[in-house]
């Protein structure tokens, strides 16, 4: 235990995600010993994230105006919409550079052990979105764990009856990856994924 301020900072810190005590204690440190002037654009940094930053009105991502970039590039594809859990999972998936459609971010996934049901994600507004019919797919991009399964087939259950084509990101084998080290369940879906090579 430290006196204080010092104390208190490191408590702080250890208040964020996958932040231990030993780490929000380094990094105190680290402040501690820093420039003043490093320190002053930090908290600079986080009071501006907090007053500038806010969530897409339509997509639910994280934007600085009403709408996000994506949702406002008329470049993208607004027939195909993908549903992820997060916004860093919208970070995660333009870096492929593979989609060029336009996202949903729910909020989170179904989980009642942490009291998460349907009702505190942004599901409503996926389904207002899909009233009009100009969506012609859904891709459910949710975890590949129990949360993300429960979530992406509550989704499928709920949308499927709209006729609206869902689909559920492939999941299987990493690139790279040894046959050996692939758990059952990961190895299932290599299998049940697997695709029919053009010779």
């Amino acid at each position: 235990m430290y006196e204080g301020v010092v104390q208190d900072l490191i408590d702080e810190l250890g208040r964020l995600p996958g932040v231990g005590p030993k780490s929000a204690q380094r990094i105190a440190f680290h402040i501690l010993q820093a420039d003043p002037a490093d320190v002053r654009r930090l908290a600079r940094a986080l009071n501006e994230v907090k007053e500038k930053v806010r969530f897409c009105a339509v997509c639910g991502n994280v934007a600085e105006d009403e709408q996000c970039r994506i949702c406002r590039d008329p470049r993208r594809d607004a027939a195909v919409i993908c549903v992820v859990e997060e916004p860093k999972d919208v970070v995660a998936i333009e870096r492929t550079r593979e989609f060029r459609g336009r996202y949903h971010v729910l909020g989170g996934a179904i989980s009642p052990i942490d009291g998460v049901g349907p009702d505190d994600l942004r599901i409503r507004e996926l389904l207002a979105r899909l009233a009009d019919g100009s969506v012609t797919e859904l891709i459910l991009a949710t975890d590949p764990n129990l949360e993300g399964e429960a979530t992406a087939t509550y989704l499928a259950r709920m949308i499927g009856p709209m006729g609206l084509r869902v689909t559920r990101l492939a999941s299987g084998l990493p690139v790279g990856g040894d046959l050996e080290y692939a758990d059952e369940v990961t190895l299932g879906r290599a299998f049940e994924g697997r695709r029919l090579l053009d010779v």
